[in-house]
């Protein structure tokens, strides 16, 4: 079960069709907008009812994304799921009824576990960024610096307080629904707690390794890459641009919306042919575009496909497209826009497979051509991404979930 833009779902897709192989029955429990992202992956699918595009292009969705602060679009954000929470509970059940299981992503997790315990069933979170705090950095949602280890914790406890009141409501009233005791959010956060709770990490040791001070239960495995089909390939169009000339650069900003996005794509076209560089863009949900036999303007493709024919990754540095990044191989030039984007575009950086990070705010050629300059000439982006990419590949994420699942103990659907 999760819920959110299309990076809080692909990653799913391959944890699904990963277990499907393993002999379990899979059903991805999230916004039916994004059915199609299971198509032959053996995985079944149940709709929840809210689109979260069409949430974001509503008013309340367009104060969201003007909001200028990291600070003002987490409290636009949290008021906004907190009024959509009740309308995803009624699929939730339904779901979860015919199911001997619940894996919950971090998104959905606090609702999820209620409705699991209000069935009595085992459940786990499935969560795509380190959500539980932790002295080693900041949570990712509240910027990348380090406050140090007394505060790091503190925050993270303050964030992950702040999940739980998001749901709270519609908690309360689920947990009176099925007859079980108040329980209000910090106790029940404790709770799971006190029972460690399992949680797996979809992503790699080797891009955060696992922080030392975390409790037992919280595992960090390996990427869930998304399941793009047997036989997944570039568009002809696509593939004509990338064989008519010299590997282009890929420039996409996934789910995230900017307020002007024509003058943001004029940026990029200039900056991209400053640095003599052919481009792919694409439109992602902020309407990028650009034109021109140099520049080509793409819609939904697979990251897998056309990354590793990039000379480098210009993106907004969300959870799934940053993995993506890494399994090509390619440098990257984040532009971190929202939420927990700045932690994973950090990371690119400390990495060594980024020259830096930009913000997109004010964003002119004038600083993003010589990011590109950097990123496609300087050797030790490529090889430093080269090389992680190939550890990368010899990871499993997969096995160390279908391994907890038997341990939880159940016929195999879920």
């Amino acid at each position: 079960m999760t819920a959110g833009s299309r990076g809080d779902v692909a990653p799913f897709t391959g944890l699904g069709h990963g277990l499907v192989r393993a002999g379990h029955e899979v059903t991805l429990v999230t916004h039916g907008c994004f059915a199609d992202l299971v198509a032959g992956s053996g995985v079944d699918f149940h709709a929840l009812p809210v689109d979260p595009r069409a949430e974001l292009d509503s008013e309340r969705g367009r104060r969201l994304h003007r909001s200028v602060t990291g600070a003002g679009r987490i409290f636009r954000l949290a008021k906004l799921a907190r009024s959509l929470a009740g309308r995803l509970t009624g699929d939730m059940i339904a779901a979860a009824r015919s199911s001997d299981a619940l894996l919950l992503s971090g998104s959905l997790g606090p609702l999820g576990h209620c409705v699991a315990e209000g069935l009595g069933l085992p459940s786990m979170g499935v969560h795509l960024q380190p959500l539980a705090p932790t002295r080693e950095f900041t949570p990712p949602v509240a910027g990348v610096r380090s406050w140090g280890p007394a505060v790091n914790r503190a925050a993270g406890y303050g964030v992950n307080l702040a999940v739980e009141r998001v749901f709270a409501r519609t908690v309360r009233d689920l947990r009176g629904q099925f007859g079980l005791p108040p329980l209000g959010p910090v106790a029940a956060r404790r709770a799971r707690e006190r029972g460690a709770w399992p949680v797996h990490h979809g992503f790699s040791p080797l891009v955060v390794p696992r922080p030392r001070d975390w409790r037992q239960g919280l595992d960090v495995g390996g990427y869930w890459w998304p399941y793009d089909g047997e036989d997944a390939r570039l568009p002809p169009a696509l593939s004509a641009f990338l064989d008519a000339g010299p590997a282009p650069v890929f420039v996409g900003l996934g789910s995230a919306t900017v307020p002007d996005p024509g003058r943001l794509s004029g940026e990029i076209v200039r900056a991209l042919r400053a640095a003599g560089l052919r481009g792919v863009i694409q439109r992602g949900w902020g309407g990028l575009h650009a034109s021109g036999e140099d520049m080509f303007t793409v819609g939904e493709v697979p990251h897998s496909v056309p990354f590793p024919r990039m000379a480098a990754v210009v993106h907004h540095a969300g959870a799934g497209t940053t993995a993506a990044g890494l399994r090509a191989g390619v440098p990257a030039v984040p532009v971190p826009v929202q939420f927990d984007e700045g932690f994973w575009a950090a990371r690119l950086v400390a990495l060594g497979v980024a020259p830096g990070v930009l913000s997109p705010r004010g964003l002119r050629a004038e600083r993003l051509a010589p990011a590109l300059v950097r990123a496609t000439t300087d050797p030790v982006f490529r090889r430093n991404a080269r090389d992680l990419a190939e550890r990368l590949r010899a990871e499993d994420g997969v096995t160390p979930v279908a391994e907890t699942l038997a341990r939880l103990g159940h016929p195999g659907r879920s």
